[in-house]
């Protein structure tokens, strides 16, 4: 009778992990994104490509694999695309080189790795991952994280290998709007700046396991200089992860997402006053939009809801959950 009562626990126990929710959610950047501004060849592209992406780290969860891989998966995907400000295809510096940044955070050992102003890393979320695990750091930067690369393996490519005609003509632009209004490159009112400053790319996930990640990857703002870096990389600005609450990656104007420190913000709420989900992204976004700045953020909790709220024209965004949630979107009325 032992035996019959102790295998019927057992399968109790499995059919109990078998039915916990998983899912992920990604973004390829907020922003001004109008319908008018966005041809119907050019929505399919994001469409197809925001698909491929989800899908290819859905698949890696529904076989029972880790949200980190999930994140790493998706994230290598969209930096692989010209269509983002991520890796290939990233904004150009006021120089005329492309800087990237990306970040990584495992939920399950609140682990967390980060890499900033690379010039040569095919796919910087790669060299994130590679800094948490086994650097013994949180973030490196330029020449130094590219010197660690080698070390581990990692092969650069020339700076030409990111840049795009798309982007140079977006910083020609951004120079000469900048020089006929004497402002700085930040001017909110100056709408193709505001066009090329986003782009960044995310994921988060949580897996069968109730193992959750983020990460987040980014070419920056174009027309950048003087060596910026926004949030993308800055654990608990635009990336974190806790299986004990939620993993959030953030886009939007970097300046204003690491003051507030979105992301830790975010989770914050759910930890200290059991805010559900929604509620603490929407009123993270509404302190981010008091202070002048905009953009949004993709977020999954250990239950597996999830939030994408933004406070921009539109946010690149795709999401597929286990419990029937699944979706490819572009603009705020969807």
């Amino acid at each position: 009778m032992k035996t019959i009562l102790s295998l019927f626990l057992v399968l109790a126990l499995a059919a109990s992990a078998a039915e916990k929710p998983f899912g992920l959610v990604l973004h390829g950047g907020a922003g001004v994104i109008e319908r008018s501004s966005l041809s119907a060849e050019r929505e399919a592209e994001y469409r197809a490509k925001l698909t491929e992406a989800r899908d290819a780290g859905y698949a890696i969860l529904e076989r029972g694999g880790a949200a980190l891989d999930a994140v790493i998966a998706v994230v290598t995907i969209l930096e692989d695309s010209p269509l983002f400000n991520a890796g290939k295809g990233a904004v150009f510096t006021a120089d005329g080189t492309c800087e990237l940044d990306a970040s990584v955070m495992d939920g399950r050992t609140q682990a967390a790795g980060a890499v900033a102003g690379v010039k040569h890393i095919k796919n910087p979320i790669t060299l994130a991952r590679s800094v948490m695990e086994k650097s013994g750091h949180v973030m490196l930067i330029g020449d130094g994280a590219e010197r660690f690369a080698q070390q581990e393996g990692f092969t650069l490519v020339p700076n030409e290998y990111f840049q795009t005609e798309h982007r140079r003509q977006q910083l020609e632009r951004a120079k000469k709007n900048a020089a006929a209004k004497k402002t700085a490159v930040l001017d909110r009112e100056d709408h193709a700046t505001r066009i090329a400053r986003y782009g960044t790319v995310g994921c988060v996930a949580l897996d069968r396991q109730g193992n959750l990640a983020a990460g987040t990857s980014t070419g920056g703002m174009s027309n950048k200089r003087f060596g910026r870096v926004g949030d993308a990389p800055i654990i608990g600005a635009g990336t974190y992860a806790h299986n004990a609450t939620c993993a959030v990656s953030a886009t939007g104007w970097g300046e204003f997402f690491i003051r507030v420190g979105v992301a830790r913000d975010i989770a914050a709420q759910l930890e200290y006053r059991g805010t559900p989900l929604k509620t603490a992204a929407a009123t993270t976004i509404a302190k981010v939009g008091a202070l002048g700045g905009d953009g949004g953020v993709i977020c999954i909790d250990k239950d597996g809801n999830i939030a994408l709220p933004f406070n921009t024209a539109g946010m690149y965004r795709g999401y597929r959950v286990s419990t029937g949630a699944v979706g490819v979107e572009i603009f705020g009325d969807k």
